[in-house]
């Protein structure tokens, strides 16, 4: 599913794109490195799988927005902050120069918190009518997550 392509991103070591924020709330995105990096924009796509079916950035962000993300303004003090919350690669460099930066918010997307990931629901019609009524849309975790 979408949020756990972007929780195996967001925690792995080897993409420089996307990035936890400081307290581990939301993630911060390098909109240029992550076009890149993750949708072989400007790249020959020599046999790589890719990891989206798309190469359009707004196609993410509205994937984001379908599972509940919240686009927030990025202040300069909270992308200074933002550290990946884990050691930084040899000479990493934590700054990002490529932009635009965008940063997004769940309630049920926290730093080592995979257990929450349930929670983030594709904003279907179906879903939308059952939270509406308050009931629980509810989905399993990968047997690897659980």
């Amino acid at each position: 599913t979408f949020p756990m392509k972007l929780w195996l991103l967001v925690n792995s070591p080897c993409v420089h794109s996307v990035r936890w924020d400081a307290r581990g709330e939301g993630l911060f995105i390098d909109q240029g490195l992550f076009e890149r990096e993750l949708l072989g924009v400007g790249l020959s796509a020599a046999g790589e799988e890719e990891l989206f079916k798309t190469k359009n950035f707004g196609s993410i962000v509205r994937q984001l927005n379908l599972y509940g993300f919240h686009k927030l303004t990025v202040s300069p003090a909270s992308s200074t902050v933002g550290s990946r919350l884990r050691p930084a690669t040899a000479g990493g460099n934590t700054s990002y120069a490529d932009g635009p930066l965008h940063r997004f918010w769940n309630p049920h997307f926290r730093y080592g918190r995979p257990d929450l990931l349930v929670k983030i629901k594709r904003l279907t019609k179906a879903n939308k009518e059952k939270l509406d009524a308050g009931l629980e849309v509810t989905s399993r975790l990968p047997d690897d997550l659980q």
